[in-house]
């Protein structure tokens, strides 16, 4: 599968061409995704829109947004950031650091409570500072939320994780189901600053996948952009 940058303007027009030629539009709010298909229901393309635009299914188009607040959490064990983002711009963050791994195996004392039950001394002195990891986290979101109002939430944390994000003792600001959350759709090795600096980079562009026997027809719309298709293993759809 080949994908590219592309402007919102460029989208526009090829999805006005496709609407008038009797293509279906299926929309993923909670990824962004609007998926694009022939008449005979064959999948032709997809396009994951900008966080900073919205998919108008009345017009089947991308529309820019005026204004937004969004909040970025990336979680990993033993470390997390999180930032505030006020239209575009950072305007706060901070890295989260726990002794909460497991030198040896290189396991998170979490995924060893899972398989081994029991711990020792050592293994509980992991667990309260993950414990503590996700309380001081709460604590800043919660800073955001009570300050600004937020449009967007941009999660990314495994699935192992979740519970002890949303049930500590400090509450998480916005329900498991918010609406406004953004799955994070790239796979970010570690939750430093730098890492999720690249991903409000990525998660701010406008990008489409298309397959190689499909990319022909594209192509037209793909010339008028800078950047050619690559292939690209980025994200897992």
């Amino acid at each position: 599968m080949y994908w590219a940058k592309i402007s919102d303007e460029i989208v526009n027009k090829l999805l006005h061409f496709c609407g008038n030629a009797g293509f279906n539009f299926t929309y993923d709010a909670n990824r962004k995704i609007i998926l694009v298909k022939n008449s005979n229901l064959s999948e032709e393309f997809k396009i994951r829109h900008s966080i900073h635009s919205r998919f108008s299914a009345e017009g089947n188009s991308i529309q820019k947004l005026d204004f937004q607040n969004q909040v970025i959490i990336s979680v990993k064990s033993g470390m997390a950031v999180t930032a505030f983002y006020e239209n575009g711009q950072l305007a706060d963050h901070k890295v989260f650091r726990a002794y909460m791994v497991r030198k040896k195996q290189g396991k998170s004392q979490i995924k060893h409570l899972k398989t081994k039950g029991k711990s020792r001394a050592g293994s509980r002195v992991r667990l309260q500072e993950t414990l503590e990891f996700f309380e001081s986290i709460n604590e800043r979101l919660q800073f955001y939320f009570e300050e600004k109002h937020v449009d967007l939430i941009a999660l990314g944390c495994s699935s192992t994780l979740i519970p002890y994000f949303f049930n500590g003792k400090k509450a998480t600001p916005f329900e498991k189901t918010d609406p406004r959350i953004f799955k994070i759709p790239i796979h970010v090795p570690t939750a430093t600053f730098e890492n999720m600096e690249k991903t409000y980079r990525s998660i701010s562009q406008t990008k489409i996948w298309v397959d190689a026997e499909n990319e022909a027809f594209v192509r037209p719309y793909l010339e008028q952009i800078s950047s050619k298709p690559d292939e690209s293993k980025e994200e897992d759809w």
